[in-house]
């Protein structure tokens, strides 16, 4: 076996690890939360029991682990709040308003399989039990403030909904790199950085620390979504788990569409290259993330 293919052996035996923590948490979580309507109860479960890559949750603990040596209970509610966040935006990517998809993550969508208005109501619930979840759950109170902070300026109107605002406003337009980049960066790439930044957090990351880890989370989210738009192009339904050619069919500003495939996949391999620099400081404790970031330009969906 060669050490490339050992390397990616190892880093999937490392995030298969970590999913499995995310979604036992996720499943604690909300098995806690008594009070739900069991209708909506099941869309919510149906939604977080998606088999999704879960690349963000997985961010938090490694960038925890980097800085404490392990993750903790801190770290791992706020991976599972994240993903909660994520996968409230794609419940609600999906309806008819928005990209109007029939499937994700290999499944019927959350409003084919409870109808649309379900599926805005758990939508907002993700969305909203995200941040009590982070008030009850982090002992220290100056933490858990910090960590509602991040994740609402990353998930917010100056975050990934004005990404998503701008990239509705530019379907049917040629588009331009400058747009591309805000709509990438806001959309994506921030929740990325957040992610990145609340696990340094809870493992009480200094400024500097923080700042690099931010820098990296920015450098693999917008290469992450890149790969994404090469992947809408080139890749099948079933290898994607949802829709392939959505974004040429709904006339999207993508890299492929403003700067061809083959730039795309210099300016993702760029951006992984500048990710990997920004973790010179910490050394071979690092040596995951490095992975991690050109792992996401060699996936298939």
């Amino acid at each position: 076996m060669s050490s490339s293919r050992t390397a990616n052996s190892d880093f999937d035996s490392l995030l298969t690890q970590k999913v499995r923590i995310i979604n036992e948490t996720l499943a604690r979580l909300l098995a806690d939360q008594q009070q739900i309507q069991e209708d909506l109860r099941q869309a919510l479960v149906y939604t977080l029991s998606t088999p999704g890559k879960r690349i963000r949750p997985a961010l938090v603990l490694w960038c925890c682990e980097l800085i404490a040596g392990r993750d903790n209970a801190d770290a791992r509610t706020a991976a599972a709040v994240i993903e909660m966040v994520h996968t409230y935006s794609l419940v609600h990517d999906d309806l008819p308003a928005m990209d109007d998809d029939d499937l994700r993550r290999g499944r019927p969508t959350c409003h084919k399989a409870f109808g649309e208005a379900t599926a805005i109501l758990a939508g907002d619930a993700l969305l909203t039990l995200a941040f009590e979840i982070l008030a009850d759950r982090i002992e220290e109170p100056a933490l858990a403030v910090q960590l509602i902070s991040q994740l609402a300026r990353a998930a917010g109107p100056a975050g990934m909904i004005a990404g998503q605002m701008a990239d509705l406003k530019a379907e049917n337009t040629v588009g331009s790199i400058g747009v591309l980049e805000y709509i990438h960066t806001h959309k994506t790439a921030q929740m990325f950085r957040c992610a990145a930044v609340m696990g340094a957090l809870c493992g009480k990351a200094s400024p500097e620390q923080l700042e690099s880890l931010g820098r990296y989370g920015l450098k693999i989210g917008l290469g992450f979504q890149i790969a994404d738009d090469i992947l809408d192009v080139s890749a099948s339904s079933e290898q994607l788990g949802k829709t392939a050619g959505k974004d040429l069919e709904a006339a999207k500003c993508t890299y492929p569409a403003v700067v061809g495939i083959e730039k795309a996949r210099e300016l993702e391999q760029e951006l992984a290259r500048e990710a990997v620099a920004l973790l010179e400081p910490f050394g071979r404790n690092a040596d995951v993330l490095r992975q991690l970031a050109t792992a996401l330009l060699s996936r298939s969906r």
